[in-house]
């Protein structure tokens, strides 16, 4: 049984060919999967740097930590992830990714839908 759609053709991913751009504090995002209904990016945080406070209006996420430890902040409290370990974020809960580490923390970003359109930023 095939999984993949009819007329769709398959693509290996990585780095070198994804989508990249840059956000943050000199952090690096590398799109995955762009589509609407599944986001996936894989994201590097250098040391000391973090993402604004914000929510999503829809869109569920799971962080999965590929290296390094990220550090998240949701409902007043603060988890670390190390690699090999993840986290899911429900829609509408406040968060913020941080790296409180001396260094880089790499790892995945997968929202359903997509947070394109969806980020709302604590004011």
């Amino acid at each position: 049984m095939s999984h993949e759609r009819e007329g769709e053709d398959l693509m290996i991913v990585n780095r070198e060919s994804a989508p990249h751009y840059n956000w943050g504090e000199a952090c690096d995002g590398w799109v995955f999967a762009p589509g609407p209904g599944l986001s996936v990016i894989e994201e590097r945080m250098p040391p000391h740097t973090a993402e604004k406070p914000h929510h999503h209006a829809k869109a569920r996420q799971f962080f999965f930590v590929l290296s390094g430890t990220l550090c998240m902040e949701s409902a007043g409290q603060v988890h670390s992830i190390n690699a090999g370990s993840g986290i899911e974020i429900a829609p509408m809960a406040l968060h913020q990714a941080r790296n409180d580490t001396a260094q880089d923390v790499r790892f995945l970003v997968v929202s359903s839908p997509t947070t394109r359109g969806d980020r709302i930023d604590r004011v």
